[in-house]
């Protein structure tokens, strides 16, 4: 190739360019693909300072180069004129010059200047560089390493933040839900306190792309109102309970009062006292009220027997050997969830009760869930929804409802083993 002479103009000396031209040397020493090089410093353009511009114009020098110029012992250099770049880029010739500046001084390129300033170069028969000067792209050869390390930082970075976001938003739904919930069932509390704060909160969250130190900050924030509103409307609730329970003591006490004092002068019609409960909720035989038995609820014994019933019921069909310690501590999240939102549970239903509540902050949505308990049956979809729930806060599932759908799935397919994933998770946490 003939000799090509163009201007380069001579540029003040800086601690960048000094870098720069270190880095070049560095990179004349490995052997690293052109595509491996241009891959690596975009996907960390942005984060290292180079705007759109810079991009361009480094694009349009790398289509200069030739594999063999990015082999071991040999630089990469491109001697095109300032009028052809600027005719590929559409720069002004002060807009070139300012964007060769910023690569150079961020350490993308070097400029390798000839000794009387001018830009030009040949190759030999079989391509290769024999001679040259303009811009050095060897500095791309030496930063891959460091490039390709920072992109799996910010993408650890990036998924953090995503679940940050994601146990942000759950707290949220949370918070309000509980809030809207004791307002409308008329509990007392601080409620309009608890409010003012979660809206001061909610202008807190950032409308721009921030640091997972601040989605952490703001998580803590979430969680300790959280934790407050929880205890607030449990106490709240066990108030509301025992109220309701003297109330309802009280009324029967004066009830059988006035039945058994015949001395007390009633004006109200007589009405007739009967030992049978409301047909409605009584589950006695009829031969027992003739008999003279006062048909009381379900004595605990035979509730316990009729739910290990259904749970040996619902595992022979499914094939499940899941029991609820298992399922608690597998799912650690859940479980902190359910003893905010339940305190102790005792067994399978109190599971399903509050999963049944926790469901929609995960956006998992009805038809979805009827759908899972209508196939999977009750317990096996409770440990579905607690295992979709918890891996859901854990940043390990983006969507609950599909998830849970590809549950029911597998089941259909004859593919479920749901214990797995159980005892799974507490290896993984036994790790």
């Amino acid at each position: 190739m003939s000799n090509i002479n163009q201007s380069s103009g001579w540029r003040k000396a800086t601690a960048g360019l000094a870098v720069a031209e270190q880095l070049a040397q560095a990179g004349e020493r490995v052997a690293v693909p052109k595509t491996q090089a241009f891959v690596a410093v975009k996907r960390v353009g942005a984060h290292i300072g180079l705007k759109a511009g810079d991009m361009l114009l480094l694009d349009t020098l790398g289509a200069f180069t030739q594999a063999q110029d990015w082999e071991e012992g040999r630089r990469p250099i491109v001697w095109a004129s300032n009028a052809y770049l600027m005719e590929q880029t559409g720069f002004s010739l002060s807009a070139l010059k300012r964007h060769a500046r910023r690569l150079a001084e961020i350490g993308v390129i070097s400029f390798k200047d000839s000794p009387n300033g001018k830009r030009w170069g040949r190759r030999d028969a079989d391509g290769v560089i024999i001679e040259a000067y303009g811009f050095d792209l060897s500095p791309l050869s030496a930063r891959v390493e460091e490039f390709e390390q920072l992109q799996a930082e910010l993408q650890a970075e990036r998924e953090l933040c995503q679940r940050l976001k994601r146990q942000v938003t759950v707290a949220r739904r949370m918070i309000r839900a509980r809030i809207e919930s004791a307002v409308s069932g008329a509990l007392r509390g601080p409620w309009a306190q608890f409010t003012d704060h979660f809206e001061e909160l909610l202008d807190r969250l950032p409308r721009r792309i921030v640091a997972s130190e601040t989605l952490e900050r703001l998580l803590a924030w979430f969680r300790e109102l959280q934790e407050r509103v929880e205890a607030a409307y449990l106490k709240a609730t066990r108030a509301n309970v025992v109220v309701e329970n003297a109330a309802e003591t009280s009324e029967q006490v004066t009830e059988q009062t006035q039945e058994m004092n015949p001395r007390e002068d009633i004006s109200d019609p007589h009405i007739l006292i009967t030992n049978q409960l409301n047909p409605v909720t009584c589950k006695c035989s009829k031969k027992e009220n003739a008999a003279g038995v006062v048909p009381n609820a379900i004595p605990e014994e035979q509730v316990d027997r009729e739910l290990e019933d259904w749970v040996d019921e619902t595992r022979k069909k499914r094939g499940a050997a899941l029991d609820l310690p298992t399922v608690m501590q597998a799912c650690p999240e859940f479980a902190t969830w359910a003893r905010n939102m339940g305190g102790y549970l005792k067994d399978w239903g109190d599971l399903h009760r509050v999963a049944v509540q926790l469901r929609p902050m995960i956006g998992v949505s009805e038809h979805a869930w009827n759908l899972a308990q209508d196939r999977l049956g009750p317990q096996i979809a409770t440990a579905a929804l607690v295992l979709t729930f918890d891996k859901h806060c854990a940043g390990e599932v983006a969507s609950p409802g599909g998830y849970l759908r590809g549950i029911v799935q597998k089941a259909g397919a004859g593919e479920l083993h749901l214990e797995r994933s159980f005892y799974g998770r507490l290896s993984g946490q036994a790790a």
